[in-house]
């Protein structure tokens, strides 16, 4: 296999440039406000510049950089943007696996017999882009999906990465664990309590030491990607949706009640999509962020899909939610869902409804809860009821 990562470089950053080229020599944040609890969504090169980094919270941002650029996302905007950059590398690379508005795997193996011709047609996709909207990208190919996704974040902006076949570990090994997707900040923590702080260092664990810190089959799943192995292939035909709503309070909220009013508004308002789109989901997730920015989820399963309000926001979870004590938030609760299928059977008979899942999850008996946020999402398609999953 012969796969690319694509990656728009600063996606957001750079849409806004080309509306306004005033902005190009100027440390640009797209994000919400600095001066409340808005958090940097991108930020420009120059910026970065400063050590603004995506995720980080705007009025940190403007601390580090008081004469920073503040634009607010315009995401129907960014929508028309990305559609014209994958319009446009469908035009050379058909088999494409979108994964955001800005990034996604081309399959570069059916068109090209070998990494050398592979490579000259990754040029030709930043020329497209280039042509087609004036914006950049970076690309990593290799033989697997985690070697090519690495790859395209190495020669950033505009570059390309190739790794050959048979190099995968040399390339990895001397990365920060961290540079190992699947590998987050408390994995990395456990890692680095051993001493295990290189991509290297984790594909040389053996089996009792990796069980000890990274239990189950995610720790065998992670190692063998530390060796450059991933045998995922492109995921073109099953539709992966997510629906997420957030909100954050002006103020702090210790409002038992009107947190579950925000929950059950947010709930009625995915239940429509859901409804609109012919969708059911049986998996409701609450998710909960606090000011020093940890989250905590909780989850529940329902017998049945489905896409009404009243089970959505008031379900068990939601129940437990009630008997624990007041948590005073910074952001508004929100109810989610994911295992979202259609609820008719348009879609192909080896996915079915039977592998939807559904998750609500309460809000933490923590102090001080910082946001809470919501989202549907889609884990299979189906057109059966027959509960075999494939």
């Amino acid at each position: 296999m012969i796969v690319a990562h694509l990656d728009l470089d600063a996606f957001f950053a750079a849409v806004e440039e080309l509306e306004d080229p005033t902005l190009r020599s100027r440390p640009l944040i797209v994000g919400g406000d600095p001066h409340g609890r808005g958090v940097v969504a991108t930020a420009n090169y120059v910026a970065r510049e400063f050590g603004i980094q995506s995720a980080m919270s705007c009025a940190e941002a403007l601390r580090r950089c008081p004469h920073a650029v503040f634009v607010r996302p315009r995401h129907s905007l960014y929508r028309e943007y990305s559609r014209s950059v994958w319009d446009s590398v469908r035009a050379i690379v058909p088999t494409v696996e979108r994964t955001g508005l800005d990034e996604g795997y081309l399959d570069l193996g059916e068109v090209a017999p070998d990494f050398l011709r592979a490579r000259a047609l990754a040029e030709a996709v930043q020329t497209a882009v280039r042509g087609t909207t004036r914006l950049t990208c970076s690309l990593g190919v290799a033989s697997s999906k985690v070697v090519a996704k690495v790859a395209s974040d190495r020669r950033k902006p505009g570059g390309i990465t190739v790794v050959l076949p048979g190099r995968e570990r040399e390339f990895l090994g001397p990365l920060a664990v961290r540079k190992l997707p699947g590998i987050g900040p408390r994995s990395a923590e456990r890692l680095a309590r051993i001493g295990i702080e290189t991509v290297g260092a984790l594909a040389e664990l053996d089996d009792d030491t990796l069980r000890t810190l990274l239990p189950g089959k995610v720790g065998r799943v992670l190692r063998d990607r530390a060796r450059g192995i991933d045998p995922r292939r492109l995921e073109t035909d099953v539709a992966r949706i997510s629906i997420s709503q957030e909100e954050t309070f002006p103020r702090d909220v210790d409002d038992r009640v009107r947190l579950h009013d925000e929950l059950r508004r947010m709930a009625a308002s995915l239940a429509e999509h859901l409804r609109r789109n012919g969708q059911v989901g049986r998996t409701v997730t609450t998710k909960v962020r606090y000011p020093d920015f940890s989250i905590r989820t909780r989850s529940l399963t329902l017998d049945v899909a489905v896409a009404d309000s009243d089970t959505i926001g008031t379900s068990r979870a939601g129940s437990s939610t009630a008997r624990s004590r007041t948590v005073p938030a910074r952001s508004a609760s929100s109810a989610s869902a994911s295992g979202v299928s259609r609820s008719t059977p348009s879609w192909r008979s080896a996915e079915c409804q039977g592998c939807s899942s559904a998750i609500v999850q309460p809000l933490p008996e923590r102090r001080y809860a910082k946001r809470t946020w919501s989202r549907f999402s889609r884990c299979c398609q189906n057109s059966n009821a027959s509960g075999v999953r494939r």
